[in-house]
């Protein structure tokens, strides 16, 4: 991927494959936790503030990061919203697995096909989003 900037790979688009990265963890992780913390704000029907805040905290950071991720996702030409999502839905799925601590509690066979569905998924999202 050349980019009008010299021949093959350079150390521009070394750093910002970097960057996406980076970018993409903080906004996968930031929505995890917005998303564990959103599924205690109720609790007998009564707002719990504390977790509302956490949550709106986690899902502002998250989409931030992500407005963000996308421009520098636009200079590898990546501009499909189904491979953009990618990075951030893998990364989102496995912080509220990791977050909430549930998955490692889950039977073996049970972590096998959560696992076999969230590559499902990727899988469909290379195939059909590109």
């Amino acid at each position: 991927m050349n980019l009008g900037r010299g021949k093959g790979v350079n150390m521009y688009q070394i750093a910002i494959a970097m960057l996406i990265i980076v970018l993409t963890l903080i906004s996968g992780w930031a929505d995890a936790n917005g998303f564990v913390h959103a599924s205690s704000i109720w609790n007998d029907g009564k707002l719990i503030w504390s977790e509302l805040i956490k949550s709106a905290l986690g899902f502002s950071v998250g989409i931030a990061m992500y407005w963000i991720c996308i421009r520098f996702l636009q200079e590898f030409k990546i501009v499909s919203p189904e491979i953009q999502t990618l990075g951030w839905f893998t990364v989102t799925i496995i912080g509220v697995a990791f977050f909430s601590g549930k998955f490692f509690h889950w039977q073996l066979v049970d972590q096998v096909v959560g696992i076999a569905v969230l590559c499902g998924v990727i899988w469909l999202l290379v195939r059909t989003g590109g």
